[in-house]
């Protein structure tokens, strides 16, 4: 096993606090490619980076640097996770805000509006109505 390069310190606290672990990275590192010339043609310094229990994967090459590209890619990854997670919690509390709002009775205003619709709607029912032999 190779020794890993020490990650800043805040993108390591990040990742424990995301719950984000080294072991669920798959990291693989292919030539880059675009703008450069021989030198990015060359070297491997562009990094895939996927998150196996997400399915999230991370193509990174910003750098011509093989470690700074590594940094990056955990930051997009962390960012990713981040922008999940606050969805996740924005739906739940959506979630519970529309149930809170269904249970919630009516007020005496709104009961009296709903009878009094009920009534009306009934009354324009009762005039659709055949006309009977009695009338």
């Amino acid at each position: 096993m190779s020794a890993e390069p020490p990650l800043p310190e805040d993108l390591s606290l990040r990742m424990q606090r995301l719950g984000l672990q080294e072991r669920d990275l798959v990291e693989r590192f292919i030539r880059g490619s675009g703008p450069g010339g021989q030198k990015v043609n060359k070297t491997s310094s562009c990094v895939q980076l996927r998150h196996v229990p997400s399915g999230i994967e991370i193509k990174c090459q910003h750098n011509r640097s093989l470690a700074a590209n590594r940094v990056k890619a955990r930051i997009q990854i962390c960012d990713l996770l981040e922008q999940r997670e606050l969805k996740r919690k924005a739906r739940r509390r959506f979630d519970a805000e529309k149930r809170r709002r269904q249970k919630r009775q009516p007020s005496r205003r709104q009961k009296k509006i709903n009878v009094a619709n009920k009534r009306r709607h009934g009354t324009k029912k009762r005039l659709r109505a055949r006309p009977g032999m009695d009338e």
